[in-house]
């Protein structure tokens, strides 16, 4: 910023005798042209206005049909492009959508990537999000998997969001609804990362509960057909192209069992036709083994990591990071 300079004074001096001017009136013009001066000066070396603050998390009302009232919250990173991608990232049971953005590495990843987060919060007792009611186990049949059908297309709408680049994630009952997603609307998603889930349909039950023992305990045993029957029935007649799967799981997780984690490979390898034989296996990390089917690269259709001796803790650090990978997001 440039700043006109004050007029000084005459350059040759003046003595008060000859020029009739009293010291008073001396004094007067000196003042003024110090005091511009001074303030130009104040203002050359003043601290450069401060950035505009960065991006937060925002609560969006009215995005659309929404039958279980969950709340919407969005992260749009400050760097995004024309027509960016978008992912959804599902809390855990107890959990809120601020709380997961708060807690998990994806909104510095947003930051870093250039992509969309979108926070969906479950508002019923307990906080978890239904992945048991038949109504939420088919395609637009209600409930929390139409609500957030509606923040997707809201954020497509508003921000022109790239509808071939649409993901899900989740931790927990966070993981079990990116499944249910994933089976409930292939066309809108293109792939998925479930951190300590259970497949699509495994907690199904009539009772209103919202729980499932069988399944949590890892008790429920189906073969891959079956798995697969039951994805697929979530959108009957659907014949394009199916969301690529990364499953992620504890051995030790004592809150969905680890037997979770092979009935999740079950039902996804079936999915997409594969052969549960994997095409690698290897150990990105100590204590993880990770394998992969229907490919060997970062974005085959289906990934598997199953973490040694880890608990109902998932996502840890640096995982994130690896399922944006998985995503083709960074």
């Amino acid at each position: 910023m440039t700043h006109s300079s004050p007029h000084g004074p005459p350059h040759r001096p003046v003595a008060p005798a000859r020029s009739g001017r009293s010291p008073r009136a001396l004094l007067t013009a000196l003042l003024g042209c110090v005091l511009p001066l001074a303030s130009a000066l104040l203002l050359a070396v003043a601290p450069p206005v401060a950035a505009a603050p960065a991006a937060q998390l925002t609560e969006v009302t009215n995005f659309g049909d929404n039958p279980s009232n969950l709340r919407m919250h969005l992260y749009v990173p400050d760097n995004v492009p024309e027509n960016p991608a978008v992912l959804v990232a599902v809390h855990y049971c107890t959990g809120t959508g601020p709380g997961f953005f708060s807690g998990t590495e994806f909104a510095s990843l947003a930051d870093r990537h250039g992509f969309i987060v979108v926070y969906p919060s479950a508002t019923r007792s307990g906080q978890c999000f239904d992945v048991s009611s038949a109504q939420a186990l088919e395609r637009d049949g209600g409930s929390d998997p139409v609500g957030i059908r509606s923040m997707v297309r809201h954020v497509e709408q508003h921000h022109n969001a790239d509808p071939d680049r649409i993901y899900a994630t989740g931790a927990s009952s966070g993981a079990m609804m990116t499944n249910v997603l994933l089976g409930n609307y292939p066309d809108v998603f293109q792939a998925g990362a479930a951190f300590a889930g259970v497949p699509h349909s495994c907690f199904a039950n009539n009772d209103g509960s919202g729980w499932n023992s069988a399944c949590a305990g890892g008790t429920v045993d189906r073969t891959p057909q079956q798995w697969g029957d039951l994805a697929r029935a979530a959108y009957p007649g659907y014949s394009g192209e199916r969301p690529r799967m990364q499953i992620w799981h504890g051995t030790n997780d004592d809150t969905l069992r680890y037997p979770n984690f092979t009935e999740q490979i079950d039902q996804w390898t079936n999915v997409h036709g594969l052969s549960r034989t994997p095409d690698s296996t290897d150990t990105p990390q100590s204590g993880w083994t990770r394998t992969r089917y229907g490919g060997t690269g970062d974005q085959t259709p289906v990934e598997a990591i199953s973490i040694q001796g880890a608990g109902h803790n998932l996502p840890q650090s640096g995982m994130a990071a690896r399922a944006v990978t998985f995503f083709g997001l960074d």
